[in-house]
């Protein structure tokens, strides 16, 4: 068995983390469908820059490393819904367009989320390689987190609860 030969990459997968890989998988790839539809949306640079990044070096990413992991193991992969075509902001009718402000909190919503699914991912995992990977990806999450966190503060667009003062 490769515990005891100290190679996890030999270990064959549980089903919790057969599952919970294939799942997360499905839910990058529509995860990167979505931030390509809000890039055409976003009119704000500053989100705009943000969020190519966040689909570069974080799902596009992470997409890969799994659909390895899954490939490697025999394992199916999940359908992966069709890519966006790029259009320009202005094409979009107001009535139909996301606000700047309301893709941050979708954007960080979808972070939130997912710091919270691979913090459990992590915690189910037997495999160390599974654990590292899933904790690398909380980190990077968290990390774009206080990215957006700072760019909606800088924007304005931040709504604080209100304040318990007395």
């Amino acid at each position: 068995m490769g515990a005891l030969m100290n190679k996890p990459q030999e270990e064959p997968f549980h089903s919790g983390e057969v599952y919970n890989l294939w799942s997360y998988l499905y839910s990058t790839k529509a995860t990167l469908v979505t931030l390509q539809v809000l890039i055409n949306h976003s009119g704000e640079e500053d989100l705009k820059v943000f969020l190519e990044d966040l689909l570069e070096n974080v799902f596009t990413q992470e997409e890969q490393q799994v659909e390895a992991l899954l490939k490697e193991s025999g394992i199916r992969l999940p359908p992966a819904p069709p890519d966006r075509p790029n259009v320009q902001v202005e094409d979009i009718p107001a009535g139909a367009r996301f606000n700047d402000s309301e893709i941050a909190v979708l954007v960080q919503k979808e972070l939130m989320t997912g710091r919270i699914l691979c913090s459990y991912i992590t915690g189910i995992a037997l495999r160390e390689d599974l654990r590292t990977m899933f904790s690398e990806f909380s980190t990077q999450k968290e990390e774009y987190e206080l990215k957006l966190l700072k760019i909606t503060k800088e924007k304005g667009w931040m709504v604080s609860p209100p304040l318990n003062i007395k």
